[in-house]
């Protein structure tokens, strides 16, 4: 494997970063949604941290390190759809540095004010995540700015933290679903299992209608493939990161895929059922495991909430309609 993962001793080292700025998330077991799912489910919420999605802890990890390693880092510019944003946003306030994210053309309007309201130059760019991400290395390079990624061993690093509080929490989970955007997510549960030596099955979930790491699963190579989810946009990825592949492919058991109108319906089980609120990309695992009901009977499942920053027109339309 070319791209190693972190080792325990890491993950700790992670976790102290992390810590410093916010604290560990919960992890409940909702009676309702083990009724709906008919076995014992563990909800981990993502969408209690300080931006209200996971990633904030990636973000704060690489920009720590970052400034530990290259002090001389003025400004970082990213591309992202909204929850990586942010969570640069946040952590490079901590370090006085600036901030330019580049978001698709059409993005959330409420994680787009989120951003800005965190402080960040947002530029619009682009249809896709794709056309964000390439003007965002070209501002880079003509801005002398340090481009950060979506995909990085820190970020993992971070990420991971989320997976081992639930791991350790729950040592016996027998699975766990996985939402995957550019990768960082599902290779964090890897890191995280691994440095715990459990042997929980991984379950990946794209969209249906972003099928890129799906497809590569079955061929086992890389296969770009078209966007149109409309609310899942934190999955919406149409070229599979190389090393997120690798470790998917050597590392998790299986990928699936969910479509908008199942996604729609796990938002709205959500709030019915927690009176929590769920973006598209949030829902992914649960509706998984919704689709895979019969198979889970018996089992322990763990189900990332991995963020809970949905437009509140669009989240109004789906609880009145789903």
């Amino acid at each position: 494997m070319t791209f190693a993962l972190p080792n325990k001793a890491e993950l700790d080292s992670a976790a102290a970063i992390v810590y410093a700025a916010m604290a560990p998330t919960p992890q409940y077991s909702w009676p309702l949604l083990n009724q709906a799912l008919d076995t014992e489910v563990w909800i981990k919420h993502e969408n209690h941290t300080p931006t209200g999605a996971f990633k904030v802890r990636g973000g704060l990890v690489y920009i720590h390190e970052l400034v530990q390693g290259a002090p001389e880092v003025r400004g970082v510019v990213s591309a992202t759809r909204g929850n990586h944003g942010q969570s640069i946003g946040f952590a490079v306030r901590r370090h006085g540095l600036r901030a330019t994210i580049v978001v698709p053309n059409g993005n959330s309007r409420e994680k787009n004010a989120a951003m800005r309201a965190l402080g960040v130059q947002l530029i619009e760019y682009g249809d896709e995540f794709q056309d964000s991400r390439e003007h965002a290395e070209q501002l880079a390079a003509s801005q002398g700015l340090h481009m950060i990624p979506s995909m990085h061993r820190d970020l993992v690093r971070g990420v991971a933290t989320y997976w081992t509080e639930l791991l350790t929490a729950q040592s016996d989970l027998d699975m766990i679903f996985v939402a995957i955007g550019q990768g960082s997510g599902i290779c964090a549960a890897v890191a995280a299992r691994n440095a715990l030596g459990l042997k929980t099955k991984i379950i990946g979930v794209v969209s249906a209608h972003a099928l890129s790491y799906q497809l590569s699963f079955e061929q086992k190579r890389k296969v770009i493939s078209d966007v149109t989810t409309v609310i899942a946009d934190g999955v919406a990825c149409r070229v599979p990161d190389d090393a997120a592949l690798e470790i998917i492919l050597q590392c998790v058991d299986d990928v699936v895929a969910v479509t908008d109108t199942q996604v729609a319906q796990a938002m709205k089980m959500y709030f019915v059922a927690t009176h929590n609120v769920a973006e598209g990309a949030g829902a992914v695992p649960l509706a998984a495991a919704l689709q895979m009901k019969n198979a889970l009977k018996g089992l322990k499942v763990g189900l990332p909430l991995g963020g809970g920053n949905v437009d509140h027109d669009q989240f109004s339309r789906i609880l009145s309609t789903c």
